[in-house]
């Protein structure tokens, strides 16, 4: 097994389209690390790069100790799960997951071996003998991760590979994966358009925007500490509501002004963001998670100055939980980043910000309230908000609001 290294990689198209810019990243050895981030910008590419099917413009990639840029990609010991399955349709199971090592001329003892050990890790023991036209997409897929594990490679680059999935079925192959991946200790690079499968297979996760890192770390300090408001969008499901905010002191406490309405910050979070006491008398960007939002009336005793009041537009009930659409009276916060995340979910205009919200002075956001929540549509509502996980973000520079220098 070996680490996998990208040392200040660029790759710049010969129409002068820079795909990938300065990405610097290191993998341990047998780490899992996930590259997310919206179509186009560059995970694929940087993949690729990896594999040797794109030419590296700047730049070295390392796998283990050794420089790879220049090396054929039969030659770089990797192996890779791409979207497409790929299988021969006239071979069987079998031949399909040896085929890779028939060429390789190994012994056919060493082959069945590695098929065999293959195919147990994969429950596909009893699918050997059929064709790939017998299979269901998620067998196909185990197929196509036997013709990878049996070549015992340095590391598994992954494309995409479950997006032709429906999503039962992806729940449960990522699960697999991330047990197999564990279980071979093999350092994988997994390419993912989707933050859930990111969030949840990924020992770490590096998020891209226009072929630059934006910031790589394990999953959960991404989600707790964002560095910029990009990643903060990109982020969690659904998104973070973000909102135009002013910091005011009162008395002894620093609030948080949104629209109409203020917002009392807890202690506690002025511990863990003392940069934000800069903030005071400025205008920022407050960002928060719809699962820090609750129906007051399930917590009577939540305290009135750490509460938002809103109309609910729209209820969406899941049985777990339910998600509330609410207007209130604020102005969303539209910057470039966020321009940027809706036009991903082909959102051009940008009107989710504004979503169910009738007037200029008002915004939709999302909560997610608990089972019991007995909110109506078309009614006033109060909401609790736990401002101990508020975010807050420069409304120049969109980078997160946190530690003092």
């Amino acid at each position: 097994m070996a680490a996998v290294a990208f040392d200040d990689v660029t790759k710049v198209y010969p129409d002068g389209t820079r795909a990938v810019a300065d990405l610097d990243l290191q993998s341990e050895d047998g780490e899992f690390i996930v590259l997310v981030g919206p179509s186009g910008c560059g995970k694929t590419t940087a993949l690729r790069m990896v594999a040797g099917l794109e030419e590296i413009s700047e730049g070295q990639i390392r796998i283990g100790d050794r420089v790879v840029n220049e090396v054929p990609p039969r030659d770089r010991d990797i192996a890779m799960v791409f979207q497409s399955y790929a299988l021969y349709p006239h071979l069987t199971v079998r031949e399909n997951i040896a085929f890779g090592l028939k060429l390789r001329k190994l012994d056919k003892a060493e082959v069945r071996s590695r098929v065999d050990r293959a195919a147990r890790i994969l429950g596909l023991d009893q699918l050997l003998d059929r064709k790939p036209r017998a299979l269901s997409g998620g067998q196909r897929q185990r197929v196509a991760m036997g013709r990878a594990i049996v070549r015992e490679p340095q590391a598994f680059l992954m494309d995409e590979p479950l997006s032709n999935l429906d999503a039962k079925l992806r729940v449960q192959m990522r699960a697999e994966i991330s047990a197999i991946q564990r279980d071979l200790g093999v350092t994988t690079i997994y390419v993912t358009h989707d933050q859930v499968e990111a969030m949840t297979m990924g020992d770490r996760v590096a998020v891209m925007r226009k072929g630059e890192l934006q910031q790589v770390a394990n999953p959960e300090e991404l989600y707790e500490r964002p560095v910029n408001l990009f990643v903060a969008g990109f982020i969690g499901s659904p998104a973070m509501n973000v909102l135009e905010a002013r910091l005011e002191r009162r008395d002894a406490t620093l609030e948080a002004i949104v629209g109409d309405q203020r917002i009392t910050l807890d202690d506690e979070l002025l511990s863990h963001r003392p940069a934000l006491r800069a903030y005071e008398g400025r205008d920022v960007i407050l960002g928060i998670r719809p699962e820090e939002l609750e129906d007051a009336q399930l917590v009577p005793d939540a305290p009135q100055d750490r509460r938002l009041r809103g109309r609910l537009a729209l209820r969406e009930a899941l049985g777990s939980e339910i998600v509330a659409h609410v207007v209130v009276n604020a102005t969303p916060a539209v910057t470039e980043d966020i321009r940027e995340l809706a036009a991903d979910i082909g959102d051009e205009d940008g009107a989710g910000q504004r979503g169910l919200a009738a007037e200029e002075n008002e915004a939709t956001i999302v909560a997610r309230f608990g089972p019991r929540s007995e909110a109506r549509e078309g009614e006033p509502l109060e909401m609790v908000v736990d401002t101990r996980e508020l975010h807050f973000f420069d409304p120049e520079t969109s980078l997160g609001i946190y530690d003092d220098g």
